[in-house]
């Protein structure tokens, strides 16, 4: 192969905003769209609930210059983190939350290691965008966050949304 010829690029897995086909079925057929996804932390300590994009591609504040291992006493004595995945969508009545997903993690800053299964967290992103709600792993404390978080954020949307997340975060 001469340096003119460049190996044929594959078509992997892509992340794009927007309906990628718009009505036709050529490329992008396959595409992911995370328009209406949103990821939600809850710093379990702090009982507090921040929204940080970045985490879309584990680029988010709380994971920066840490190295995720699956070993949990990597971690220890770190701090103990929520990520919320939550899934948007529409009804007749409008917007409401479709899923809610959390995942588990622990970030040691002292140390720069931190606890996380990146493939739980990628299935349960998943799980949301297919508007299931996963919240029984959490602790009673940050399902109260985690419901005052998303009734204040918007009322019409916690209103409209499943009796089984109003029952799940006991509410």
């Amino acid at each position: 192969m001469s340096n003119n010829e460049k190996p044929k690029q594959k078509v992997g897995f892509t992340i794009i905003k927007d309906d990628p086909t718009d009505g036709h079925k050529g490329y992008g057929i396959g595409s992911l769209s995370l328009e209406n996804v949103s990821p939600l932390f809850i710093d379990v300590a702090e009982q507090e609930a921040f929204i940080d994009i970045g985490a879309m591609h584990a680029r988010s504040q709380v994971e920066k210059g840490i190295k995720f291992t699956t070993n949990r006493e990597d971690s220890a004595g770190g701090k103990d983190y929520w990520l919320i995945w939550i899934t948007i969508d529409f009804n007749p009545e409008g917007p409401y939350y479709a899923g809610v997903t959390a995942c588990e993690m622990v970030v040691n800053r002292e140390k720069r290691r931190g606890y996380k299964l990146l493939a739980d967290h990628v299935n349960r992103m998943d799980k949301s965008m297919k508007r299931r709600i996963l919240v029984d792993n959490m602790d009673a404390p940050s399902k109260r966050v985690l419901a005052e978080y998303l009734s204040s954020h918007n009322p019409e949307m916690w209103k409209n949304s499943a009796e089984q997340l109003h029952t799940e975060l006991d509410v």
